[in-house]
């Protein structure tokens, strides 16, 4: 993920902004201070080309084996081509049975065709999807840099077409998005309005995208290491502020973690998990990693 990339990550202030009202708002409005109903936490990619030192000698079947280690996999593969229903069967039957499948809205949809007339290629792309099931997670739209706010409408168009019992999350990355408040605020209502969950998107070259502004009980973050030592101590005040927000009412954290160098993902993700373990008592497996 060299989205957010810098060339000197030392210099960067880290340190995460103040929870938005609006979030402890909705929390206590519609989470549930039970605990978190689900945890996701995985890599961005699965191939062995990427996660280096990842998978022993002789792992036959990449996906089989990460799906051995982890829960989950923040799926950029779909971004890139429109596959059919057999390969994505093929993908059901060899993940674990506990895993679950984050995919990204093609690149035909959301960067060539900018939610331009696209029902028919997202009823495809749906359909296709279904056949992942039980193991079909939260999907997530994002938009490219150049898709600017007097867009809102294509996106709510987008968000009424898309079917209410698959789980939706969307990201933008045009400034305008968070520069203005008026703006901000209509493109909220609209996440609101939809129950579409608000990406965080915590990268070093674009602080303005770490909003925390939730619009569902759903914190969908995805991370993106700079390969610097302060990427462990960016993770521990992730696990602070995923408390405060537990105890406000939040019941899902889906946290996937990007490095600009993929090799290092894994050990991040081990060392996340198992702090996240520690921190909320729960047992998601810690996945082996080969240093």
């Amino acid at each position: 993920m060299k989205f957010g990339k810098v060339e000197h990550p030392e210099n960067i202030d880290f340190k995460l902004p103040k929870t938005h009202p609006d979030t402890v708002k909705l929390l206590n409005e519609q989470g549930d201070k039970g605990g978190f109903k689900d945890v996701r936490i995985g890599c961005a990619k699965w191939n062995r080309k990427d996660l280096k030192n990842f998978y022993p000698r002789g792992t036959k079947d990449e996906l089989s084996y990460y799906s051995s280690q982890f829960n989950s996999i923040e799926f950029n593969g779909s971004f890139y081509r429109m596959y059919q229903e057999e390969q994505f069967k093929k993908w059901y039957e060899k993940a674990d049975d506990d895993f679950k499948f984050f995919p990204k809205v093609p690149r035909l949809i959301s960067h060539l065709k900018r939610l331009n007339e696209t029902e028919e290629l997202t009823d495809d792309f749906v359909k296709n999807l279904l056949q992942l099931k039980e193991k079909l997670g939260t999907v997530f739209l994002q938009m490219p840099e150049n898709f600017a706010p007097k867009f809102l409408e294509r996106l709510d168009n987008f968000f009424a077409h898309w079917p209410k019992e698959i789980p939706l999350s969307a990201e933008v990355r045009h400034a305008n998005w968070y520069a203005d408040e008026t703006i901000t605020n209509e493109f909220y209502d609209v996440l609101k309005k939809r129950n579409v969950a608000h990406i965080i998107t915590d990268t070093a070259g674009r602080r303005d995208l770490i909003h925390m502004r939730l619009s569902n009980p759903t914190a969908f973050i995805r991370y993106n290491g700079a390969n610097h030592s302060s990427d462990y101590t960016r993770l521990d005040d992730w696990l602070d502020r995923l408390e405060e927000w537990q105890k406000e009412g939040l019941e899902n954290v889906y946290f996937f973690v990007h490095q600009n160098i993929e090799e290092a993902s894994p050990l991040l993700s081990a060392y996340f998990i198992e702090k996240f373990n520690k921190r909320f008592k729960t047992d998601i497996q810690i996945p082996k990693t080969l240093k």
